[in-house]
Order: structure tokens, then C-alpha cells, then sequence
């Protein structure tokens, strides 16, 4: 996933890095962000540190309190329901764009050639940007950059609410199964059972988030 972090190289190093530490649980939700220790471990001042803070509040990660400082976002059940509807309505689009004018056989085999790095993967956090980039093959099937740009926008809270239904056990080999599917029907250019398809597996990642911690009412 490309990052929208376009500073200096240092504040995005350092932001590249906790977003990291954020998507894959490392930094749990409401745990503040300590800047002198990333100021010390990259060997620099606060400034660039603030400034990465900064920019993953922009990002959705990250949450300013008065008087708590950075602190890892919580997401709402409502925030969590909205951003997986959005993607569910931006890859319906999607369906409609490719019922037009057809599936793009040089995106289904980078497809298949992902799910295949997506099977031998051991970690969550790999997983997930593999998934990300499945899902944007399929964005980019529908050949609409203004579609595209507003799934790019759901950027990183979307790759940590993926992360987090991924952590729970035998999700990964389910989303496995389920991509497997989604390629089957796309070679077979049924888009409306593949939207019934998409439309669950949504709704299946609320209902597995809404087990771990990091959802507030």
C-alpha cells in the first residue's frame, strides 16, 4: 500500500514505523506515543517525531487528547461499520464498472499469483498488505481512477481493522477459501454472485472484530 506520507524522508521513516507497530497489535489501542523514545532511537530530535505523529493523526491511526498527548486510535463500532460499508459500496462499483466492459485477465492472473505469496505467508501483518493489494487489483478492474482514489483513502484504518479480523484463529484460512472463490467467479464473469461474496466477507470481518479490544461504544 502506498503511503500518503510526503514529508522529509526522516519523519516518514519514523511514521512508516509505528504505523507498522500499530497494524500488526505491536502498539495497542489507547497506548500513548512516547516521543522521546523514537526521537532517541533514531537518533534525532522531537520535531521529526511530532511531525510523524502529525501525519498518522491525519492518516486516521492516531488520536490528539488534551492533556494524554498521541494516542493509538480507538475506532467505534459505528467508524468500523461505516469504513468496511464504504469498501463494500466502492467494490459493488466495481462490479458494475466490469459488467461493462469486462474482466481483465492480466489482473486475475496478478490475482492468482498473490493469493499464491498470500498461502505461504506465516505472518498477519504480511497477510494483510497482500490482501490489500488483491482487493486493489480488483479497484483497478474497474477502471475508474476516481473509484480507485477513494479506496486508497480508506488507507491505513482500513489495514488495521483487516489485521485485527486476520489475528483471529482460522480467519486467515477462511479469507483464503474466500479469495479462491472470488477469482473463480471472476474468470467466470459472474459479478452478481461475486458481489453477494464481497458483501459477506464484509460483513464477516465486523463480526469478527467485534470480539477483540479495540472497539469503543
Amino acid at each position: 500500500m502506498k503511503s500518503n506520507f510526503m514529508n522529509n524522508a526522516l519523519s516518514n521513516s519514523i511514521a512508516e514505523h509505528i504505523s507498522e507497530q500499530i497494524i500488526t497489535g505491536e502498539l495497542k489501542p489507547g497506548e500513548k506515543l512516547v516521543e522521546h523514545i523514537y526521537a532517541e532511537e533514531y537518533g534525532t530530535s522531537r520535531a521529526p517525531v511530532r511531525e510523524a505523529i502529525y501525519l498518522l493523526a491525519i492518516e486516521g491511526l492516531v488520536e490528539r487528547i488534551p492533556r494524554k498527548g498521541a494516542l493509538v486510535k480507538k475506532y467505534t463500532k459505528n467508524e468500523i461499520y461505516d469504513l468496511l460499508e464504504i469498501r463494500n459500496m466502492l467494490e459493488n462499483m466495481c462490479m458494475d464498472r466490469i459488467k461493462k466492459h469486462g474482466t481483465d485477465k492480466g489482473l486475475i492472473k496478478k490475482m492468482s499469483e498473490l493469493l499464491g505469496q498470500m498461502k505461504q505467508v506465516k505472518d498477519v501483518y504480511s497477510y494483510t498488505k497482500l490482501n490489500h493489494s488483491f482487493h486493489m487489483c480488483l479497484i483497478e478492474m474497474s477502471k475508474s481512477e476516481t473509484i480507485k482514489n477513494m479506496y486508497l483513502r480508506l488507507g491505513w484504518p482500513l489495514l488495521r481493522i483487516q489485521s485485527i479480523s486476520f489475528s483471529n484463529e482460522g480467519n486467515i484460512e477462511k479469507s483464503i477459501a474466500e479469495h479462491e472463490i472470488i477469482i473463480k467467479l471472476l474468470k467466470e464473469q459472474n459479478m452478481v454472485q461475486l458481489s453477494s461474496v464481497l458483501s459477506k466477507h464484509n460483513h464477516d470481518v465486523i463480526s469478527s472484530i467485534e470480539k477483540n479490544f479495540f472497539i469503543v461504544d
